[in-house]
């Protein structure tokens, strides 16, 4: 029996590829008419939520106007209370987007430059982070390890979290390298933008967004998560385990802070993608400067790249009991945002699925997965270690009594069934390992693929 360990993949793994991976795709075909893609858009959502049981909220949107909005699976299961676009989900990691264009905006009102040093506005601050500037954390390259990385995260998340325990955990840590020289994904980083915001504008974070972003733009189901508030339409959050629906585990939202504490809807974040199309908050000079990318693809609190022989801005997030995928493609004025109310659920894939419907590329519907009996000499030849190479990640596989079992940056291990001799997957979280061999048949590396996302790894051990 494998006992699931407390949701780090979403943080850990799971987020850093949802956010982090824009896929390329190059085949093209006719625009669907509208009629078409809705069409297609349900037959494709109802294979989801019945092979995948996806629960959680979609809109697709062309020039502004939604063309697909709804609801699927329950914002509650205990209550029977079903999703529906006015459902409040966490965002986890899009929060990052907000914590970005809060910083530009004090930039634009003098407050602070994004060239600052970072200790100007942090007090406590170790010789290390000297050479660190707000850029260097709004673009993930400053070498401040991730808080969500740290052995004891588990323990920690449940408990709330001041400024100075957070500093105090991070200071004494040694930079992964020197400042600009890599990228990694660091939610530390964010955590310190949102002390930065409040330190630069003299309001608390939470503040500082609901006056500047989210009450302008009328994002009224839109704000800062705390368990005590009330409210409305608030989906509550599971997890898989061996294949079943479960509470997810509790987290503080004192610890993702800046980094991935907000919520809100379907409907609001369109509202958000309407206003980073304008000059509404900011000027087209800032907002070119957000969607600039840097090392890693990386811009300021979105990923950028290329999907469909088109320039794609996008970020994913994960939390505890929700995973969350916007996907912009500004010059088509085409937006799509899915939020799931399920740990680890594919929303990047589906994201990229109803992008690829939209503009008439391919994709494949969801299916439903057999598993077969491997033989144990079979499953003994995977057993090993495997390194994905940038952000480097391990990967070690075990036979447990007839089971492959992966476990992903030390910090969870799933139990694998398999499709092939070859092909494993997880039935709790977007998860698969092909495993590669070479002409003699030595296994070599793996290919993990992660909310339909390829990620290569090569065998070390």
């Amino acid at each position: 029996m494998i006992k699931r360990s407390d949701a780090l993949l979403r943080l850990a793994v799971l987020a850093w590829v949802c956010a982090l991976v824009v896929s390329y795709a190059s085949a093209q075909s006719a625009v669907p008419a509208t009629s078409e893609i809705r069409t297609r858009v349900d037959e494709y959502m109802n294979a989801a939520v019945t092979v995948n049981s996806f629960s959680g909220s979609i809109l697709v949107a062309q020039n502004g106007q939604p063309v697909v909005s709804k609801g699927y699976g329950m914002a509650n299961v205990e209550l029977a209370v079903p999703n529906t676009p006015q459902t409040v989900f966490r965002l986890g990691s899009i929060t990052k987007q907000f914590t970005a264009l809060a910083v530009m905006m004090l930039q634009e009102r003098g407050q602070l430059r994004v060239s600052d040093p970072v200790c100007q506005y942090l007090t406590d601050c170790p010789a290390t982070w000297q050479p660190l500037t707000i850029r260097h954390l709004l673009t993930h390259t400053s070498g401040i390890p991730s808080y969500t990385g740290f052995p004891d995260f588990p323990r920690t998340a449940v408990l709330p979290t001041s400024a100075a325990d957070m500093v105090g955990r991070l200071k004494d840590k040694p930079l992964e390298f020197a400042a600009g020289e890599k990228f990694a994904y660091s939610n530390s980083g964010y955590y310190l933008l949102g002390l930065i915001i409040e330190r630069a504008s003299g309001k608390p974070y939470a503040d500082f967004l609901k006056e500047s972003i989210f009450a302008p733009l009328g994002m009224n189901q839109t704000g800062y998560d705390t368990p005590s508030r009330i409210i409305s339409n608030r989906a509550a959050g599971y997890a898989r385990q061996g294949g079943e629906t479960v509470n997810a585990a509790y987290m503080d939202m004192t610890v993702p802070y800046a980094a991935g504490a907000l919520y809100s809807t379907t409907e609001d974040l369109l509202r958000w993608d309407r206003a980073l199309s304008t000059d509404t908050l900011v000027s087209q000079k800032s907002l070119d400067e957000i969607f600039t990318p840097h090392k890693g693809g990386y811009g300021y609190g979105w990923s950028i790249g290329q999907k469909f022989d088109r320039r794609a801005i996008a970020h994913g997030g994960g939390i505890y009991g929700f995973a969350t995928h916007l996907n912009r493609f500004p010059a088509d004025r085409v937006v799509v945002i899915v939020l799931s109310n399920i740990e680890g659920a594919s929303v990047g894939r589906i994201a990229n699925d109803l992008a690829a419907i939209v503009f008439g590329a391919p994709y494949e519907i969801p299916r439903e997965r057999k598993a077969i009996t491997v033989a144990p000499k079979v499953l003994e030849q995977y057993v090993g270690q495997y390194r994905i190479a940038s952000p480097p990640v391990d990967i070690v596989v075990t036979h447990d009594d007839g089971t492959l079992v992966a476990e992903i940056a030390g910090r969870l291990k799933l139990a694998l069934a398999a499709e092939s001799n070859t092909t494993f997957f997880s039935r709790d979280v977007s998860a698969e390992i092909t495993f590669l061999a070479d002409g003699a048949g030595q296994v070599t590396g793996l290919t993990l693929r992660m909310d339909g996302n390829d990620l290569p790894a090569q065998r070390v051990k």
